[in-house]
C-alpha cells in the first residue's frame, strides 16, 4: 500500500471534500447576508473542529498513532496561531467599518485564498526541507527571532491607512467612498471601482500570508510530511471564520495570548533549531504546547475578571458618592 501523503487520489479526495464543504458553506448554509450570531458560530466551531477530529482518527488507524499525534500537533499549532489574525480581523473591520451582514463573505474568499496560498508554500517549504536539510535551521532561527518580536510589540497598534497593499491598490483601481451591499466591485459611469469591501479582502489576504510566513515553518518542526503539514492547516483556517465570530466580541479579555503564541513560536524554533542534536519527543512538545496556551489563557481570563471587578468596584464607589450629594 502506498503511503498515504504519496497517493494522488487521497490528495485529489480531500481537496474535493474542502471544496464541497466550502460550497456548502457559502452555497447554502449562507447563501442569504446574515450577522452570523455566536449561538451559530459556536455550532460551526464545533462542526470543524469535530471533522477535524474525526480526520485524525481516520489517520490513526490508517497510518498510526505518530502520524495522527503529528497531525493533533500541528492542528493545535496551527489553530492556536490562527487566533492571532482573529486581533487583525477585528482591526480592519473596524477600521473599514465593514457591515456585520457582509464579514462572512469577506471571510469566506479571504480563506479560500489562504487555502491557496497555503498550498503553494508548504509546497515550497517541503521541497525547499527535501533538497536542503540545513533550511530547517533557518526556519527555526527565524521562529525564535518572530517569537521574541511578537513578544515585545504585541501590543503595537496597527496603521490599515498606511498599509502599502492599500495604497498600492487605491493607484490600480479608483475606490468608491462607501458599500455597495455585498459586492466587491461595481461601476459608475462607466469606470469599473472596488469598494471598501474589496479592500478589506486584500487586507485580510495579505494578513494571513504574513502570518503563514511564520505558521507553515512551525509545523515543520512537528512533521515534514507535506499531507499532514497540509491537512493540518486546512482545518484549522476552515474553521478560522466560525472561531472569529465567537471571539470577536471578546479579543480584548485575552490580554496574554499573544505572549503565549509567542512562546509557543520560540519553542517551536528552538525544537527545530537542534533536531539533530536531539529530537524532543512529540508528545513531549504537545504537552509544552497545551501548556503555554493554557497559562496565557488563564492568565488573560484572570486579567479580565479582576480589570471588571476593579471597574464594578470604581463604579460602585462613584454612585455612594454621588447619593451624598444633596
Amino acid at each position: 500500500m502506498f503511503p498515504l501523503s504519496d497517493t494522488v487520489l487521497v490528495w485529489v479526495g480531500f481537496n474535493l471534500f474542502v471544496l464541497l464543504m466550502l460550497v456548502l458553506d457559502l452555497g447554502v448554509f449562507h447563501r442569504k447576508a446574515h450577522d452570523v450570531s455566536i449561538k451559530e458560530a459556536s455550532l460551526w466551531s464545533v462542526a470543524w473542529i469535530t471533522l477535524a477530529m474525526a480526520f485524525n482518527v481516520v489517520l490513526y488507524f490508517w497510518r498510526g498513532g505518530e502520524i495522527a499525534l503529528q497531525f493533533f500537533t500541528g492542528y493545535l499549532i496551527e489553530k492556536s496561531l490562527s487566533v492571532d489574525n482573529i486581533f487583525v480581523f477585528v482591526l480592519l473591520f473596524t477600521y473599514f467599518a465593514v457591515p456585520p451582514l457582509y464579514q462572512h463573505r469577506v471571510l469566506f474568499y479571504g480563506i479560500l485564498g489562504a487555502l491557496v496560498m497555503r498550498g503553494i508554500m508548504i509546497a515550497a517549504g517541503a521541497a525547499l526541507i527535501k533538497e536542503f536539510h540545513w533550511i530547517i535551521y533557518v526556519f527555526g532561527a527565524f521562529l525564535i527571532i518572530t517569537g521574541i518580536r511578537m513578544a515585545q510589540h504585541r501590543n503595537e497598534a496597527m496603521h490599515p491607512e498606511q498599509n502599502p497593499v492599500v495604497k498600492l491598490v487605491r493607484r490600480i483601481i479608483p475606490v468608491t467612498p462607501e458599500y455597495h451591499g455585498q459586492q466587491f466591485f461595481v461601476r459608475q459611469a462607466g469606470v469599473l471601482m472596488a469598494t471598501p469591501l474589496f479592500l478589506t479582502l486584500v487586507l485580510i489576504e495579505f494578513t494571513d500570508l504574513v502570518f503563514a510566513v511564520d505558521s507553515i515553518p512551525a509545523i515543520f518542526a512537528v512533521t515534514q510530511d507535506p499531507f499532514i503539514v497540509y491537512t493540518s492547516n486546512v482545518f484549522a483556517i476552515l474553521g478560522l471564520r466560525s472561531l472569529y465570530f465567537v471571539l470577536r466580541g471578546a479579543v480584548d479579555k485575552f490580554h496574554y495570548l499573544k505572549l503565549s503564541l509567542a512562546a509557543v513560536l520560540t519553542f517551536v524554533g528552538v525544537k527545530m533549531v537542534i533536531t539533530d542534536l536531539y529530537k524532543i519527543p512529540i508528545v513531549l512538545s504537545l504537552g509544552v504546547i497545551v501548556a503555554l496556551l493554557t497559562i496565557g489563557i488563564v492568565a488573560s481570563l484572570l486579567r479580565a475578571r479582576r480589570m471588571g471587578a476593579g471597574v464594578a468596584g470604581g463604579r460602585a464607589a462613584t454612585g455612594g458618592a454621588s447619593q451624598q450629594v444633596p
